[in-house]
């Protein structure tokens, strides 16, 4: 705040100056020079900032570049290739579909495609006829009444509150329009997801939507909500990528009445969800708290999501489900470079396996236990472009989702301002001001509009590598360069045979 007000103030004097000068041209530097005067003296005695009292007006400048770093950076620094999170060109890649412009790229690769661990594709010289149809995945195991037939591009967790309504409704609309799901994220489910789009309903560990008085699950309050027809699949959020171990957090700036309502707390407070579940405390219970959740919807499909940390949790859990025969219907894997709103940034930096051996990790150990052919496995972090859903695919991951992709689909310009309720674009805020300028008639559309050109992208690849069935994507079409060394993934990452875990003593993956 005192930043904002510190650049108010030098803007305030700027156009002063302006004014005075050209209105009253013997009385504008005169102005000026008391207005200034008076700035510096109050740097001299304010006790607060070491570097204005030692450099008082001059310091001001310091803290006027500070504030409107980042915008520096982003337009005026970065070339196309390195921006973070997201770079320049996978921006475009998006902002491109999403308005139906240019498909296409001049010149070649800006890609240094001779650097450690890059990353290409098997293709065929005889490719295949590309589909005209996008093919669609079923979720649902054995105990699955309800099973779900999805896209294989969806959009990821985000939740009411650290998303905009505006934002949220033009999700939904363009989930409905394209045929394909929009995860709720953890806040619960709003008026504004409820567009005619197919939903995920997350279950975090604050139980938003399905919380009792005392913060913990409330099954009657579930059961409802779970059977709305809109409600497609159910899923348990143990952990997520940006913040495994951690919460979630809503900034009490964003935490306004109706979202409390919504989410069953107080409002215009700091909303941070516990680490862990009250339901479910080991492998067993969550394994029950599943059953319990499938027995509630009536039979529809129930997962869960998480951020892979300790290995042996992940074993036990599929131990527990060969010994129970209790299954979730689907998985979703998260990576350590998953975003969100708000996180500790230590987390963000250090807490969590990356996604690609998270991935692999949980194909391995679904197979090795002979679980996977039950078992449907969602990933989500970072997948933006259709090489991403190719390589994820062929990794063994049956469904992708993307949440920083369809915000920028939105018009979110990564202005890194989510956690301030300051977003720029309206996307990431609940500021009236800026959310109206969110038009969710047009947004929509360019949600639609990016979701099936990335799915039309990725059937040209597809074709392409000479296939005909999602099957025939295997880890021998990914090639990754480690140590000067070129191999396939099937290399690198050799696929674990299905049973073969049941098979032997111990396991160490």
């Amino acid at each position: 705040m005192r930043e904002a007000i510190r650049f108010t103030l030098i803007v305030a004097v700027i156009v002063g100056l302006i004014i005075c000068t050209i209105l009253w041209p013997a009385w504008g530097f005169s102005i000026l020079g008391v207005v200034l005067f008076g700035i510096g003296l109050y740097d001299i005695f304010q006790k607060e900032h070491t570097i204005l009292r030692n450099f008082p007006l001059l310091g001001h400048m310091r803290y006027l570049l500070e504030l409107i770093s980042p915008e520096i950076h982003q337009y005026f620094i970065e070339n196309d290739t390195d921006g973070k999170p997201i770079d320049r060109n996978h921006r475009s890649y998006i902002y491109q579909r999403a308005k139906l412009e240019k498909e296409t790229h001049p010149f070649g690769t800006q890609l240094n495609v001779e650097e450690e661990n890059f990353k290409w594709m098997q293709h065929s010289i005889y490719p295949s006829k590309v589909k005209e149809d996008y093919p669609r995945v079923v979720i649902g195991g054995p105990s699955c009444k309800q099973a779900y037939s999805c896209s294989l591009f969806n959009i990821s967790a985000m939740s009411y509150g650290s998303l905009s309504k505006n934002a949220i409704e033009a999700l939904n609309k363009g989930a409905k329009a394209g045929n394909f799901f929009h995860d709720t994220g953890e806040g619960g489910i709003s008026d504004y997801h409820r567009n005619g789009g197919d939903l995920v309903w997350e279950i975090g560990t604050g139980y938003f939507g399905c919380r009792a008085d005392d913060g913990n699950f409330d099954p009657k309050q579930f059961e409802e909500k779970a059977n709305w027809p809109e409600v497609k699949m159910i899923e348990i959020k143990i952990s997520q990528g940006a913040k495994p171990g951690h919460g979630g957090v809503l900034p009490a700036s964003k935490n306004n009445k109706e979202i409390a309502e919504i989410r069953g707390v107080e409002p215009h407070t700091d909303v941070l969800s516990p680490p862990g579940h009250s339901a479910f405390s080991d492998a067993e219970t969550l394994l029950k708290f599943v059953k319990q959740l499938r027995d509630l919807s009536n039979g529809k499909p129930v997962g869960f999501k998480l951020s892979i940390g300790s290995k042996d949790e992940f074993l036990e859990i599929c131990e527990k489900m060969v010994e129970t025969g209790i299954k979730p219907d689907f998985i979703t894997v998260d990576g350590a470079e998953g975003g969100t709103g708000a996180a500790p940034i230590d987390f963000s930096n250090y807490v969590g396996m990356p996604w690609e051996k998270a991935l692999i990790f949980v194909i391995d150990v679904l197979n090795g236990y002979d679980l996977k052919k039950d078992i449907s496995v969602i990933t989500a972090t970072k997948i933006i472009t259709a090489f991403d859903i190719f390589k994820a695919l062929s990794i063994g991951a049956d469904v992708c989702n993307s949440a920083r992709g369809m915000m920028l689909a939105l018009g979110c310009i990564q202005a890194l301002r989510c956690d301030s309720n300051k977003c720029p674009t309206g996307v990431a805020t609940n500021n009236t001001r800026l959310m109206n300028g969110l038009v969710v008639e047009d947004k929509w559309k360019r949600v639609k509009n990016y979701q099936e050109q990335t799915l039309d992208d990725f059937l040209e690849l597809f074709a392409a590598a000479g296939c005909t069935d999602l099957s025939e994507l295997n880890r021998n079409l990914i090639n990754k360069k480690i140590n000067d060394e070129i191999k396939p993934y099937s290399v690198f990452y050799p696929s674990v045979a299905a049973g073969s875990y049941l098979k032997e003593e111990q396991i160490a993956p």
